[in-house]
Formats: structure tokens, sequence, C-alpha cells
């Protein structure tokens, strides 16, 4: 069964599409069965792995609302698969509000997937409304991208409250994966004392794997590829390949702990 995670942060602007795209590459060039579900309604993820966001058909969003089978959305790519996002997505929230057991919808999407992946990264919207709340349902973990700048803990304390709420009445087994520090820049005393700061209050849990501020990450995209196939000598490649390795080392020995 997948090993389902949630990126989530609800800041802009952290890493999270970044590191939801080159994550599912990255453990795909692993040789792990990985599937990138988009449920942001930028639709940012789908296209950052070669999808086209305004043609794919059925998407989350029929999924989700329509009832459209989760199987018929998904779309092969050479970097993973993605069951992509739509920007209808957008109003989906407040239609949501009208179906029953509304938390859940994702969760009975990606639990009908489930058999047929070693992992699931869903990559969230920069808010804490019903779209994130059904990310948290779904998941078993969670992944949080913290920026290496000024005000990078500003907000992780919602985004704390909502996961304790999440666990309390809706996924008691949800769990903090890991926190990852992005776009860092070693040559700077700020990026040094926001990683000290962040491991100060995650103590255990900050990845040993940085992401550095590397400008290829920010091109990529553009041509709809992963880091991994846009420039795999980059150091954001590299970056995304130890992450990879230390994120499956730590599943095996959670696992293995069960």
């Amino acid at each position: 069964m997948a090993n389902i995670i949630a990126i989530v942060n609800q800041k802009g602007g952290v890493g999270k599409t970044t590191t939801t795209v080159n994550l599912t590459a990255a453990l795909h060039d692993l040789g792990k069965r990985v599937l990138l579900c988009d449920i942001d309604p930028q639709a940012n993820a789908t296209s950052g792995m070669g999808v086209d966001k305004n043609t794919a058909s059925p998407n989350i969003y029929d999924v989700l609302i329509n009832g459209a089978q989760p199987a018929r959305a998904v779309a092969a790519t050479p970097y993973g698969d993605v069951l992509p996002s739509n920007k209808a997505l957008a109003g989906a929230g407040i239609e949501m509000i009208a179906i029953p057991d509304r938390e859940h919808l994702l969760k009975k999407a990606l639990d009908s997937l489930a058999g047929e992946y070693d992992y699931i990264l869903i990559d969230c919207p920069p808010s804490l409304e019903l779209l994130t709340v059904n990310a948290l349902c779904a998941a078993r973990s969670l992944i949080v991208p913290v920026q290496c700048e000024y005000y990078a803990l500003e907000g992780l304390s919602d985004l704390l409250s909502t996961v304790r709420l999440v666990k309390r009445g809706l996924n008691p087994g949800l769990a903090l994966e890991g926190v990852l520090l992005t776009m860092f820049d070693g040559r700077t005393n700020l990026s040094l004392q926001v990683a000290q700061e962040v491991k100060r209050h995650f103590p255990g849990q900050v990845y040993a794997t940085v992401v550095p501020r590397n400008i290829r990450l920010s091109e990529a995209p553009s041509h709809g590829k992963p880091i991994s196939a846009y420039d795999p000598y980059s150091r954001g490649a590299e970056a995304y390949r130890l992450l990879a390795r230390e994120m499956t080392e730590r599943t095996q020995t959670h696992t293995a702990h069960r």
C-alpha cells in the first residue's frame, strides 16, 4: 500500500510545488512507483510534470466533485504518474460543503489507487481550507517545506494547530514526516540562523538534506520537466536525489518499528 504524504505549508513561495514535483521524479528514479496528486487550483505541479493543465480530463476536480473514477484521471509521465489539477478546483471548496463526509473525498479517491503505488505525494494549495484539510485526512504523514528567510516560522503555528484538529477529529494516525529547509544559502548568516531556529522548534524532525537556492530549479518548470530531467547535474537535482534517499530510509525505519 502507498505511503501517502501531503506537502503542506499555508505560506506561498516556500517550495511546496518544487518539492512535490522533484521528489516525485527522484523517487521514480529510485525505482519507486509514485503518483503526484495535485490539489492546488494553480495546477503548477501538473504542468511541472509536463501535463497540460488545460486539457487534462478527467482531473482531480472531476474526481472530487463529479464522481469520476480516479484511475481514469491518472496521467502517465516519464517522471511518475500525475493526478492532474485544473483551475475549476478554485471553487471546489464551496461545492464540497454540500457533499456528505466532505473532508474524506480525497482519501476515498486515493485509497482506491493506493495499491498501485509505493508513494503518493499531494501538492497542497497555500491555504488551510477544505482542500488542504482533505489532503491532511488522506495522508499518513506530512512534509513541511520551510524557506530559509525572514518570517520562516510565521504561520507554522496555524498549520500545526490545524494538524492537531485533524488528528483529534478526522485522522488520528497523521504524523509529521519531516521539515525540509528550502532556498538555503550557506554563505549568509540568515540562512544559518533560520536553519538553527527551525531545528530548535522541530528537534529530530528536520531533514539532513537542505535544498539550496538554485536558478536551475526555478527554470525547470517552464520547460515542463523536473530538475532531474532539465539539469541532472545541478545542485538542486543533487539535493532532491539525496532527499529521496533520506526519505525512503526514514520510511523503512518507521515501517520496521511499527
